[in-house]
């Protein structure tokens, strides 16, 4: 039987007075455990939680709260328990434990309580005190740690995912997320949580770390909650703040580097090649571009990728480093993604924008210098030679013409460069410097080359060092000229009636330094005039007849009355 409870019964309380007060006249008080850290003792008006056990000078035991397997709770100092106990549990410190003797005319008096406490009995109770709140009692907030940056912290209607411990006012734990391996996840203000909570996390940062201490009428009151909180329960919760956001979020971005220089922007439609390093909001990583030596490559605004960053992709430059912060409806929601994502986590994106492109982009053509009075420029078919310096966009070089003894040679439009150089080597002069900006189906494409990522841009610094006229394709010789009438009898010098491969050589020789024809550019014309003799020699036996002998217009005549 609880002294709170026998106090209450009227005949009682009219008898306290009557007995023989004994040789004591007030409570003997021994505190034999006091706390080393007592923030508040217990004062008249304050509600309490207490256990006892309650015995004779005998040791014969007449009542216990440990035996009902429930904590006692009532106001204190204000007549509700017997007046030796009242007393008593004044000043007493949350874990306190107390040795009481209670004299009779301090606790049932001359009149006792019937089969159970005899009349004129001194009583003795061993105390521990667990709780002490009152009604004026606010909510205590106390902020253990807080992270040095803080955009923005919790309001009313958002969403937040926090790990926790709770215990009652005494330190007996009672629960905890980490024991679940998962945050507790629900909405701020909404009364989906106490009301103690609900106002305890108003204005945490992410990555923040509170104590919040919640009085009873701001938890579970009067009814506690199963059997882990007992009525009129003091809560204290350790709570970490994982992450949040509210379902009205949109992308939020945060511009850590945008280069001075930005010719264009990236749109819907762009193709993005760029490395990410993927945090949750409280910085633990879950995926990297860098962990995989490998950019990811991806259309943007076209759903190929999460919603949030196909929309925080929009407008970057390349070369910018930007921070996305991606809430879980633009995410991966509710159910998260594989073992790293939970569900409803808001994502950290801190992007380097390696270059983009778009499908139907030519090549960019910035003229650095043009010689004055240029009139002949280059055309497909022209034999140039050139130096170029070839980087990415982001500066990393790839190759250069200066690193070997001579320039680079090429036939303009004989499909022997990537077709963007190409067009970027057209209709200049010689000495004109230009950067050209090759977009990669222009250039090595989706796989790339040795030594060039897939989908890659690439940046080309060309000087043009000369160049020689070209010829049509098809052709190893075009005459400047009508080609003389009795061609085969002029090739033979010596009038043999066979033309060998040194007549044929010293033959075209002579009309290129006369003037009446040139040879298809090369760097090595010898060979260009040995493949215009085994064209011609059409059976291979070293020297040509006057029937294999035939002009290119000839042949192709001829091929167009076999098509008729």
């Amino acid at each position: 039987m609880s002294p709170a409870g026998i106090v209450l019964l009227p005949s009682i309380l009219g008898a306290l007075g009557l007995g023989d007060p004994g040789p004591l006249e007030d409570v003997v008080i021994d505190r034999y455990y006091i706390p080393k850290i007592c923030l508040r003792e217990a004062q008249m008006g304050d509600f309490i939680r207490y256990h006892y056990n309650g015995t004779f000078k005998d040791g014969k035991k007449f009542d216990s709260s440990y035996d009902r397997g429930a904590t006692v709770a009532g106001v204190v100092g204000v007549g509700r328990l017997i007046t030796g106990m009242d007393r008593g549990l004044l000043g007493m410190c949350v874990n306190e434990r107390r040795h009481l003797i209670v004299p009779p005319h301090l606790g049932y008096g001359s009149i006792g309580v019937a089969g159970l406490i005899p009349p004129d009995a001194t009583l003795y109770f061993d105390v521990v005190l667990l709780d002490i709140w009152n009604k004026k009692d606010k909510l205590q907030v106390t902020t253990l740690s807080k992270p040095q940056h803080c955009n923005r912290t919790v309001e009313n209607s958002d969403f937040v995912r926090y790990h926790y411990n709770g215990t009652l006012l005494d330190g007996t734990p009672f629960d905890s997320s980490y024991s679940k391996d998962s945050t507790y996840d629900t909405y701020v203000g909404t009364g989906w949580l106490i009301k103690g909570m609900d106002q305890g996390l108003l204005g945490m940062c992410a990555g923040e770390k509170r104590s919040i201490i919640i009085p009873p009428f701001l938890a579970y009151g009067e009814k506690g909650y199963g059997t882990v909180i007992p009525p009129q329960a003091s809560l204290v919760f350790s709570v970490l703040l994982v992450d949040f956001h509210n379902p009205k979020d949109g992308v939020s971005l945060e511009h850590l580097e945008v280069p001075e220089s930005c010719r264009r922007r990236a749109v819907t439609g762009d193709f993005v090649r760029y490395h990410y390093n993927g945090t949750l909001m409280d910085g633990t990583p879950f995926d990297s571009s860098y962990s995989r030596n490998h950019t990811y490559n991806t259309y943007i605004g076209k759903g190929f990728i999460i919603p949030g960053m196909d929309q925080g992709l929009q407008g970057v430059c390349v070369g910018e480093r930007r921070r996305v912060v991606v809430p879980p409806h633009l995410a991966y929601g509710e159910n998260g993604a594989g073992d790293k994502i939970p569900g409803s986590a808001v994502l950290i994106f801190d992007v380097h924008i390696i270059d983009f492109h778009n499908p139907t982009d030519p090549v960019e053509i910035e003229t650095v210098y043009r010689p004055e009075g240029c009139n002949i420029t280059t055309r497909d078919r022209d034999f140039v030679r050139y130096h170029y310096n070839c980087s990415l966009l982001d500066g990393t070089k790839l190759f250069s013409s200066h690193d070997y003894e001579k320039p680079q040679e090429v036939t303009l439009g004989a499909n022997k460069v990537i077709e963007g150089l190409n067009s970027g080597l057209l209709n200049m002069c010689v000495g004109e410097r230009r950067v050209l900006i090759v977009p990669p189906h222009l250039g090595h494409g989706e796989s790339g080359a040795r030594g060039v990522p897939g989908s890659a841009v690439l940046r080309f610094e060309v000087e043009l060092i000369t160049m020689e006229e070209g010829v049509p394709e098809g052709y190893f010789f075009i005459w400047h000229g009508e080609p003389p009438g009795s061609l085969y009898e002029e090739m033979d010098l010596n009038k043999d009636g066979e033309l060998g491969s040194k007549e044929f050589s010293t033959f075209i020789k002579t009309q290129v330094a006369e003037g009446k024809g040139r040879l298809m550019p090369s760097s090595d014309p010898e060979k260009v005039i040995a493949d215009m003799f085994r064209n011609q020699d059409r059976n291979q036996d070293g020297k040509i007849t006057p029937e294999e002998l035939k002009l290119k217009s000839d042949e192709d005549q001829e091929k167009i009355h076999e098509e008729l």
